[in-house]
């Protein structure tokens, strides 16, 4: 299968499962407001922080030693038994301090904690063994399907009365559900490991885990601090807001995915050739989605934030700067993908230690002086800060070129597309169409989206060459 449509399939996987999610999510805010969505958050991202303690790096190495394809099922019967153990202790902890805990996200919520922490170890581990054993064509659509999953569940639990626990619960039986078929998926061979592949997982591990903690920290340091300083209403909006805009990281994140069993395989064989071309591709489309978006989100963020709710289009600022660190980070994972594929997580660890700690000291400074603006700022200007460490590290080892043509052609396809999009809305906003938010929003983004490709399509040939070539079916517009 071509990587190309392997990143299509994860592509159109993800966007039905953050549509599934979108939906979900209005549901919740509109039916239970700001307050208890941000507790939900708030639970969601101390499970995740947790859950590094838990992981320490090995999803990442166990991906990588069994796309190597040498006793791909002992690596992985050796990376659960050191991620259950480690969550044994955590678990352990959790209950120790299930005082600490509910004090500080407000609510009684320790034993959610336990709950999401198991299940979430058996889920990444599942997934791991899919990416491991080049399955991401099939890891994809069961992302799609544990979204619908969690979605149901926690809307049918919501609307029987449960409200905050039903969300929950919901979320902790949604994944399990879907782990359980990936599990069925995989079928791996029961296999004893050897202290051997121990030792090779740690050897990866004990770099990758900065990894681990870089994407923790990006997606969730924000609302930790936010936790401390900033009322539950706030986190809320402000976790909308963050899920908003990493929607548009789904073609990034589709194609750091592909491309790393390739790159892992191809770094083993030594085609440095192909390194350097699937490094050059990614950095051309991580941004294709995101740039329009930081567009969009500038003209229409508060209509797109008021469909969550009366009072949420205050975090429309929040949105476009979000975005913009969002697009940073995104080419970062690009060039880290390439290190960590190439066995140097040595230099992935000090790009990503210098991102954790400018994200760290940058939120607890700007949170407790200028508010849950600051968030946003901090997490923009540590992506900044790490994307330049990544580049430093990346062009040592691979001659990769910034595809600056496809990039500027995609900022002036977003430029048209914002100001017809913006025309579009200033004429129209007087009259009735304006009145029905939810409506006036589709047309704006649907008209926004057919301007940018279309005109994408025109001024850059590699961009129509690599639609036709991942089209099951010719197109006029490039020659065969």
């Amino acid at each position: 299968m071509r990587l190309g449509q392997t990143s299509v399939i994860y592509l159109v996987s993800k966007l039905v499962a953050s549509l599934l999610g979108f939906l979900a999510t209005i549901y919740f805010t509109r039916t239970l407001g700001e307050e208890i969505y941000g507790f939900y958050a708030l639970t969601l991202a101390l499970v995740s922080w947790l859950g590094i303690v838990k992981s320490v790096g090995f999803g990442q190495a166990i991906v990588k030693r069994m796309s190597e394809d040498e006793e791909p099922d002992a690596y992985l019967a050796a990376g659960a038994t050191i991620k259950a153990v480690l969550t044994g202790l955590v678990a352990v902890g959790i209950v120790l301090f299930r005082e600490q805990v509910n004090g500080y996200v407000g609510q009684p919520v320790a034993e959610f904690v336990v709950l999401l922490l198991v299940v979430s170890i058996f889920s990444e581990l599942v997934n791991v063994a899919l990416k491991g054993s080049h399955r991401v064509h099939v890891y994809a659509p069961l992302s799609t399907l544990k979204e619908g999953a969690r979605s149901v569940a926690m809307i049918a639990l919501v609307v029987l009365g449960w409200e905050l626990s039903g969300m929950l619960v919901g979320h902790a039986i949604g994944t399990a559900v879907i782990a359980v078929i990936g599990l069925w998926i995989v079928r791996p061979t029961i296999a004893i490991p050897r202290w051997r592949h121990v030792t090779r997982l740690f050897d990866f591990a004990k770099f990758a885990w900065l990894g681990n903690m870089r994407k923790k920290t990006f997606s969730d340091m924000d609302i930790i601090v936010l936790g401390v300083f900033v009322p539950a209403g706030l986190t809320g909006i402000y976790a909308v807001a963050y899920t908003l805009a990493k929607f548009l990281d789904i073609f990034g994140s589709a194609i750091q995915t592909t491309l790393f069993p390739e790159l892992s395989k191809r770094s083993v064989s030594g085609d440095t050739d192909m390194i350097r071309t699937l490094t050059n591709d990614a950095l051309t489309y991580a941004g294709l989605f995101l740039i329009p978006g930081i567009a969009g989100a500038a003209i229409l963020g508060d209509r797109l934030m008021r469909i969550y709710g009366e009072g949420f289009e205050i975090g429309a600022e929040i949105l476009t700067i979000l975005l913009v660190g969002i697009l940073a980070y995104t080419y970062n994972k690009q060039l880290l993908n390439t290190l960590n594929a190439l066995d140097r997580p040595d230099l992935a660890f000090r790009a990503n230690a210098a991102f954790i700690v400018a994200n760290l000291v940058l939120n607890v400074a700007l949170v407790y002086s200028i508010g849950w603006l600051g968030a946003a700022i901090a997490t923009a200007s540590s992506a900044a800060v790490g994307l330049g460490f990544g580049y430093y590290y990346a062009r040592q080892h691979v001659q990769f070129r910034i595809p600056t043509g496809e990039i500027a052609r995609q900022c002036l396809a977003a430029l048209v597309m914002a100001g017809t999009v913006y025309g579009t809305r200033t004429i129209a906003e007087p009259h009735w169409i304006a009145d029905y938010n939810e409506l006036f929003v589709v047309l704006l983004v649907t008209l926004g989206a057919g301007v940018y490709f279309s005109t994408l399509l025109v001024i850059s040939s590699r961009f129509r060459t690599t639609v036709t070539n991942n089209l099951p079916f010719d197109v006029p517009f490039v020659p065969n």
